[in-house]
């Protein structure tokens, strides 16, 4: 029973470093190395391996990447995010557009796409409007965040929390949608508070006219597919079936290189889950999973702020998906599932705002900012810390 335990602790611990100290061994290659490991110790057999893995969230996960990477080729949301950012004309309209294009398009298509389209424009935005980009760029990370609470495709943890609880996609954005609009209102105050002497101005702006490089055709089909999707996801269809058919279909084209929109797929990420996914079931075979139900009922977590604090903290240390694979065990066997399940969603997603590491989309945003304006650990934690405890306070009351 030592060896599981040792396996999970070490990648668990990788996972929160980031790195293997002294080598070149990433958060994926340790999820690899770990499940491996599982195997060649006999923890587990390769059959058992094999039905660890949740294959509705891998699927679900790589339907929504081919669907976001055809809308990202062919210029959707470059062209819709310029138009709305184009007709802000004050600088708290032109945070408050931002805000909403993040948090909404994130809502639907994955948290981190947004990041990687909307930095570059906020950066050409701010530059030719000779504003502080900072609260700006802290707003499309945040924002991101905060809107991806809203559905189940929203990040990768509500798609695995999605699966596991069985929770329909309509139902499970009926409950979180308030919760999501409600921290996109709070990120805007706290920006503008944080930043306010940035905001103080009511000097009207203009931004630029940006041209866009735009596939029409394939837009066109793209957006017909998402509309379609979105839909069917709302009338009750099984969503990974549709998010997969939705990107096969989206497949069947002349007029794109198909290595194209595979160089879109974070393929690193879908190798993360499988590794994930089979060393917890790893450790679901030895007493450390009766010991953290114990830990769970000794901790009251059947409260929803109890588990919102313990999921935000465990969020920040090993990052939200591995956080949300610890808690899998537990949340079936609390008292009401459906909504510890919703809690973990909304208070797993929230905390990556805490800090600078606290998501994929933080880093993204940072990552492309860094030749012109350098992000700090501390200049995040300043709005990050205090919009993080608002906004999981706001879904404890409203959940």
């Amino acid at each position: 029973m030592l060896t599981p335990i040792l396996i999970f602790s070490a990648t668990y611990l990788v996972l929160a470093l980031g790195r293997l100290p002294g080598f070149r061994v990433d958060r994926t290659g340790a999820a690899i190395i770990g499940a491996s490991l599982m195997i060649a110790f006999n923890v587990l057999t390769v059959g058992e391996a094999s039905a660890a893995i949740d294959f509705d969230t891998i699927i679900l996960l790589f339907g929504m990447m081919i669907v976001v990477a055809n809308l990202r080729v062919s210029g959707f949301f470059a062209v819709i995010s310029a138009w709305v950012v184009e007709h802000a004309h004050r600088p708290l309209v032109l945070l408050s557009a931002i805000v909403f294009v993040s948090g909404i398009f994130s809502a639907f298509f994955v948290n981190d796409t947004m990041c990687l389209v909307l930095t570059p424009l906020v950066l050409d935005v701010t530059r030719g409007l000779r504003r502080n980009p900072v609260p700006y760029l802290l707003a499309v990370a945040m924002a991101a965040n905060a809107g991806s609470v809203a559905t189940i495709t929203g990040n990768p943890q509500n798609m695995m929390i999605g699966s596991f609880s069985n929770i329909g996609y309509r139902a499970f954005a009926g409950a979180m949608a308030p919760v999501a609009f409600a921290a996109l209102l709070g990120t805007i105050v706290v920006i503008a508070v944080i930043y306010r002497n940035e905001f103080r101005s009511s000097q009207p702006v203009t931004p630029a006219h940006r041209r866009i490089r735009v596939n029409r055709a394939l837009l066109y089909k793209a957006v017909a597919a998402a509309i379609g999707m979105i839909l069917l996801f709302f009338a009750g269809w099984p969503v990974p079936k549709v998010a997969l058919v939705a990107g096969a279909l989206l497949l069947i084209t002349r007029r794109v290189k198909p290595e194209r929109i595979y160089r879109e797929i974070d393929w690193s990420l879908l190798v993360l889950f499988v590794g994930l996914f089979i060393v917890v079931a790893g450790l679901e075979k030895t007493p450390v999973s009766q010991e953290l139900l114990n830990l769970a009922r000794r901790l009251h977590l059947e409260h929803t702020t109890m588990l919102s604090a313990a999921s935000a903290v465990l969020s920040n240390l090993v990052s939200n998906v591995p956080a949300v694979l610890v808690f899998k065990p537990i949340i079936p066997k609390l008292a009401d599932p459906n909504r510890a399940w919703l809690t973990l969603a909304m208070s797993s997603t929230l905390a990556g705002n805490l800090t600078l590491l606290g998501s994929v989309a933080n880093l993204i945003v940072v990552q492309r900012a860094r030749r012109d304006v350098e992000i700090t650990f501390w200049e995040y934690a300043k709005a990050g810390a205090p919009l993080t405890i608002i906004t999981i306070a706001l879904g404890v009351w409203l959940l």
